[in-house]
């Protein structure tokens, strides 16, 4: 193939050395009661106090690993389990998908953040705003509350939605004034995607929705294609690095199928391929001297003349058998008009013969196959002219003849075959090319007669023969399917051949003779059976096909070289290397490139279509249409007029005008669509907890230790930002 644009080659980049973070100095929160943010994404752990501008990160995911050198346990969190390679299959993350489940890893994940954090005292003497999923599951608010005043002494405790705080930092009301704010946020979280509609400053929570696909759902979705579209990748592709190529290199398409008939074309196709190059490492070849070389292509040579004898030996034998075959058939055909109906009905069955048909048929078979092989063997008849050779011990009875003589006369008897066997095939092929000339002049004087209907004749051959090529490669095709119907009829007539009725049961037992072959129709299931079988019909179907199309080309000026089998064969063997292209055989380089197309849009559009996936789910567009739909016109129009979009997954490239070719086919024409995307769709979800755990009403929403001791963990103080479940007024 040719080699590709190195514009478009990406090497996986190496894996980043972890960074080294030191506590921060906790004098200067000591004693505040500074609120203390805590963002429990389920990718990322993202914490620090409410005064900060930025908060401190790091992958939300701890691993328990014991040092061999030293002999000591440690606990690693985040980006230092990547630094030991016996950590990652102990890596555990508090998420199980969308829910908060394991409260061992949550709770030596905010053991790291609040060492990071400097804090030394013997509790956590800061409120605590911390997030949460839309509608989480009251078990794991209730056991995340044990863990905060159980075991940190937190004075009190809030929860909140990432989505509508972020929502909340790019829509900051002027201070004193009240947060007011309509919109739709629209956030795309590591597991989930949600909806959450906001009216005068207030997460209508009754009405929000959430699906099952998220950044994890695609990386996944991401990896299975690349699984399927290279089967024998030589290097092991991992989620990490799926992940990065689902950052840098996915997209949304506006229009999805609009953009999957544009790459039907493999030069569109090529041009918007990505090539993701991974390592690997050229293999030692041991090189040969230049006298090794020649005895090895000396022996390749010997052996392939040995073969080529053997074969040739082999034909020559089946070709008298079956010459000997078809003349004992023959002769006993001249039979039939001598003998009485019973006793040729007699015969045929000491023959293994049904009825006639069934005799006729393999007459007919004999003919067709030793023709065929006489082609074969004619051009060697042509190319050299033999006398005809003499037989004397061919007549001598094997009475007159010692033991040499009658091996020479078996010898000879050999020859002679072979000799007449070359004789009829060339008087056979002097036959078929006076046949083919008389053809050939009838079609000529028929092609003079009447062009277009000459024309119009070969063109209805020419395409059944495409028919019967297309039907016989889409049955292969389907073998290989082992759900398929054709695959089951053939396991079917496999097991109808172990199981066959025709010998009894006592005699199959005894190791009976094998009837199989005693019908003529058996050897057909060979055929049927084998996918990988060659078929003489194949041949002959594409020898006509090309004798067709070089008239039509001649004579026939509407069919171009386009309409050929050859050329429409090429357009999709073209479209299927752009598709997957193929390297030699030895290119080390070029086996452990991935080559990424329409994987690019396939996996963004699942958000919109989930079910392409297997998730069955609806997509964005439907979900928002649902949510929509509860509203009047009047709060309709202004939840559009704001789409916010938030969340680390909305970074990827063209989902503004995506959602904006679903969003706007389903509104009125008049009413105004507005779409943004959060300033730092990552961090703002941080931000906007800080922004309003600075204010006063943050104190009115947060439970007290005192009122968690009464009303349990499950409890929580209705409020704007945070869910509705088991939650009281504030």
């Amino acid at each position: 193939m040719n080699e590709p644009s190195e514009l478009n080659i990406t090497r996986i980049p190496p894996l980043p050395y972890p960074t080294v973070y030191h506590p921060e100095p906790y004098d200067d929160f000591r004693g505040t009661g500074i609120p203390l943010i805590i963002d429990n994404g389920s990718t990322n752990l993202r914490f620090g106090f409410a005064t900060s501008s930025t908060p401190r990160s790091g992958l939300n995911a701890i691993a328990r690993f014991k040092e061999r050198k030293q002999n000591k346990p440690l606990l690693l969190f985040g980006e230092g389990i990547d630094a030991e390679s016996g950590a990652k299959s102990q890596t555990r993350t508090p998420w199980e998908g969308d829910v908060l489940l394991n409260f061992d890893a949550l709770e030596n994940a905010l053991d790291y953040a609040f060492i990071q954090l400097g804090i030394d005292t013997p509790s956590v003497e800061h409120p605590v705003l911390m997030s949460e999923r839309l509608a989480s599951p009251l078990h794991s608010r209730q056991l995340t509350s044990e863990l905060m005043f159980e075991l940190y002494g937190v004075p009190s405790l809030a929860y909140c939605v990432d989505s509508v705080m972020s929502f909340y930092h790019n829509n900051l009301p002027t201070p004193p004034s009240p947060f007011t704010g309509n919109g739709l946020a629209v956030s795309f979280n590591s597991a989930s995607t949600s909806i959450v509609p906001i009216l005068n400053g207030k997460g209508v929570m009754s009405h929000a929705k959430r699906i099952p696909w998220g950044a994890v759902q695609s990386t996944e979705y991401l990896l299975k294609l690349i699984q399927l579209k290279y089967p024998t990748f030589p290097t092991r592709v991992t989620s990490s690095q799926t992940n990065w190529m689902l950052q840098n290199f996915c997209e949304f398409a506006t229009d999805y199928p609009a953009l999957l008939r544009q790459l039907q074309d493999p030069l569109k196709m090529r041009a918007a391929e990505r090539i993701i190059q991974f390592p690997f490492s050229v293999p030692i070849v041991e090189e040969k001297t230049e006298e090794e070389l020649l005895r090895i292509a000396a022996r390749k040579r010997e052996q392939g003349r040995k073969l080529q004898e053997l074969a040739a030996k082999s034909r020559m034998e089946k070709l008298v058998e079956r010459e000997n075959e078809l003349q004992h058939l023959l002769e006993l055909r001249e039979k039939r008009d001598l003998e009485s109906k019973r006793e040729w009905q007699t015969i045929l069955a000491e023959e293994g013969f049904e009825n006639d048909s069934a005799f006729d048929s393999t007459i007919k078979k004999l003919e067709a196959n030793l023709k065929r092989a006489r082609k074969k063997d004619a051009a060697e008849g042509d190319e050299m002219e033999e006398d005809a050779p003499t037989f004397p011990l061919i007549d001598v009875p094997d009475a007159d003849l010692d033991e040499d003589q009658l091996k020479e006369k078996k010898k000879q008897r050999l020859m002679k075959a072979g000799f007449d066997a070359r004789e009829r095939a060339r008087k056979e092929k002097e036959r078929e090319r006076e046949e083919r000339e008389a053809e050939e002049r009838r079609d000529e004087d028929e092609r003079e007669r009447d062009l277009e209907g000459w024309a119009l004749k070969r063109r209805k051959e020419h395409e059944a023969i495409m028919v019967k090529i297309k039907e016989r490669n889409r049955r292969k095709a389907a073998l290989t399917d082992r759900k398929s119907a054709a695959s089951q009829a053939r396991m079917k007539n496999i097991a109808h051949l172990a199981a066959d009725e025709r010998v009894p049961k006592k005699r199959r037992k005894g190791n009976g003779d094998d009837m199989f072959g005693a019908d003529d129709a058996d050897w057909a299931i060979y055929r049927k059976i084998n996918p990988a079988a060659g078929s003489s019909d194949e041949e002959e179907d594409l020898i006509n096909l090309q004798m067709i199309e070089e008239k039509l080309l001649a004579f026939d000026p509407t069919f171009s070289l386009d309409l050929t089998h050859a050329s429409l064969t090429s357009q999709r063997s073209a479209l299927v290397n752009a598709f997957t292209p193929q390297y030699e055989e030895g290119d080390v380089e070029g086996k452990t490139r991935i080559h990424l197309n329409v994987e690019r849009w396939r996996v963004c559009e699942a958000w919109f279509s989930p079910s392409m996936a297997g998730v069955d789910s609806a997509g964005i567009g439907e979900v928002i249409q649902n949510v929509l739909a509860r509203f009047s016109e009047e709060d309709k129009g202004k939840l559009v007029k704001n789409v916010f979009v938030t969340g680390g997954p909305s970074q990827i490239p063209g989902l503004l005008p995506r959602l904006q070719a679903t969003l706007r086919p389903i509104l009125p024409p008049e009413m105004p669509l507005e779409i943004v995307k959060a300033a730092d769709p990552s961090l703002d979800a941080w931000r906007g907890m800080a922004d309003y755990a600075k204010t006063d009403e943050f104190s009115k929403v947060v439970v007290t230790k005192a009122q968690y001791e009464e009303w349990g963990g499950e409890r929580i103080k209705q409020w704007w930002g945070g869910n509705w479940n088991s939650a009281t007024s504030a």
